[in-house]
């Protein structure tokens, strides 16, 4: 087993952003504009592209939004039995290992490592490198990331083994178990490989999805007419993948799901609330499904936002990594309601960044193939 050891970057010490800095209004009017700019930049490129959503038919979570998942729904129909045993990975051993980049001190951590997986047409270094990385590299949690193929624009039945062999390959390399943090496609995609590859389960801990595509996005509809890339096709509500990936149980016991959204997301669309696309209800997995504006109602963040700057979706986030649990909202300072960006998120550079995450998902979605239908389904999601 080989995996590619990143180096931890060298960075200048940024000092956090206290009352004297010009934030307030001027970063926040900054903010939405370029928000405002990346929205028009994904119609413009007929970027209603990631995450799928489709309107979850199980009860809502508990008032606080915590709960243990709903087990009611336990048959699979024709779907793979939950403890049928995953098949062998078909990618090649060495594209899986060149995936997968984590920083030293993975043997005998003192913390379970997070796995990183980032959103449809992103790698980890647009999406995580300039926040995420930086943050769990300041609370002294090792962490891998994951590049999947064609920046998580082909067939995400095959990003799924990538998934299985990530978990598989920290866990031997920790001795531990493994979190992880995944946004968009990236927050929903590891549940392909918890459902079809049962013995990646015991090995995950702690599961963080900031605004996931668990059930599809209506969006999809408006762009998949006649040809789409495969991932676009399989994150629309309703799709063939999502209704496997859903079958039987959402959510699997000993893994803590903290599920974050925006009321205001308009990629993974709809999810005005814990009945949209994001949030999950089956199975017997320890759940929170919680809305940003839950706990900062003004929070008007978009999806792109939610996925790199976000401060609630970061504090909910590295609350529930750095305690391997269900994030507490009531640990967060009240402050974060007045923050413009997420702590580690550098403001100088931030446009610089944000515009070049803008730049990956155009190029991403510009080289994408295009098929004219989802892709078949690999014959393990099938009862055997």
């Amino acid at each position: 087993m080989v995996v590619v050891f990143r180096a931890e970057k060298e960075r200048e010490t940024v000092s956090s952003m206290n009352d004297s800095n010009p934030r307030g209004l001027g970063l926040s009017g900054f903010m939405r504009r370029l928000a405002g700019f990346s929205v028009a930049l994904l119609a413009a490129c007929s970027v209603t592209l990631l995450p799928a959503t489709g309107l979850a038919t199980a009860a809502s979570s508990s008032p606080s939004g915590s709960s243990a998942a709903s087990s009611s729904s336990s048959s699979t129909g024709p779907y793979a039995p939950l403890d049928q045993p995953g098949p062998p990975l078909d990618v090649p051993a060495a594209q899986l290992s060149a995936s997968l980049a984590c920083t030293g001190g993975m043997a005998g951590a003192a913390h379970d490592p997070v796995l990183l997986v980032p959103g449809t047409a992103l790698n980890p270094e647009a999406n995580y490198s300039w926040n995420y990385e930086i943050g769990l590299t300041d609370a002294g949690l090792p962490w891998c990331a994951l590049t999947l193929p064609g920046n998580s624009m082909d067939d995400i039945t095959t990003a799924g083994e990538y998934v299985v062999y990530a978990i598989r390959a920290m866990h031997a390399l920790s001795g531990r178990q493994v979190d992880i943090l995944g946004y968009s496609q990236g927050g929903m995609v590891p549940r392909w490989a918890l459902r079809f590859w049962p013995d990646t389960r015991p090995l995950v801990r702690s599961f963080v999805a900031i605004d996931p595509s668990n059930h599809g996005t209506l969006d999809a509809f408006a762009l998949c007419h006649v040809v789409c890339p495969p991932a676009f096709w399989q994150q629309a509500t309703g799709s063939q993948f999502l209704t496997a990936l859903n079958s039987g149980a959402e959510t699997f016991a000993g893994i803590d799901y903290t599920v974050i959204y925006s009321r205001t997301d308009e990629i993974v669309f709809p999810n005005l609330n814990a009945e949209g696309s994001s949030s999950l209800h089956t199975g017997n997995g320890q759940t929170l499904n919680i809305a940003v504006q839950q706990v900062c109602p003004s929070d008007v963040s978009e999806h792109l936002l939610m996925g790199t700057v976000d401060p609630v979706a970061f504090g909910l986030a590295m609350n529930a990594l750095e305690n391997d649990r269900l994030a507490d909202p009531g640990q967060l300072a009240p402050s974060v309601c007045s923050e413009g960006l997420a702590p580690d998120v550098d403001p100088v550079t931030f446009p610089v960044n944000f515009a070049s995450e803008l730049v990956t998902i155009a190029t991403s979605i510009a080289q994408a193939p295009e098929t004219s239908a989802e892709p078949p389904l690999p014959a393990y999601v099938y009862a055997s």
